[in-house]
């Protein structure tokens, strides 16, 4: 089992501090992910913060490399749960929707949670990471 890398100090590994616009592009990525999933796919928003900012902080690429790896969990979660809830429905003859509503609402609030969590961190130039994530992009 591999553990996170421990929690860097408020700057870069040179010892600046992070800017506010270092912060605001950090801060986009994940809450970025929240607006562009009611258009499209959430994975939208941070891999745009990736391409155009990503190379030039290592602060907002981090940022972004999560949030990114984050969305792709989400979108391979969400199409394995919604294979399964649809089989369990017709199986249950639609009884399973009490137990799945419930559920995915439940797991909907909580990814919430996670993503104003990781943008509040970004903004106060701490480090994320989120939980039950793959890391497909390092």
């Amino acid at each position: 089992m591999t553990y996170p890398p421990p929690p860097r100090p408020h700057g870069d590994s040179d010892g600046t501090s992070r800017s506010d616009e270092e912060r605001t592009w950090a801060m986009a990525a994940h809450v970025g992910a929240l607006v562009t999933a009611w258009f499209a796919l959430g994975l939208i928003a941070p891999l745009v913060v990736l391409v155009v900012r990503g190379g030039s902080s290592d602060f907002v690429r981090r940022h972004a490399v999560e949030s990114l790896n984050f969305q792709i969990s989400l979108l391979i979660y969400s199409a394995v749960g919604g294979v399964v809830a649809f089989i369990l429905t017709i199986v249950t003859l639609g009884v399973g929707l009490l137990v799945i509503v419930p559920l995915v609402i439940a797991i909907a609030v909580l990814l919430l949670i996670f993503v104003i969590q990781a943008g509040v961190k970004a903004n106060s130039g701490d480090e994320y990471r989120y939980p039950l994530t793959i890391r497909f992009i390092r």
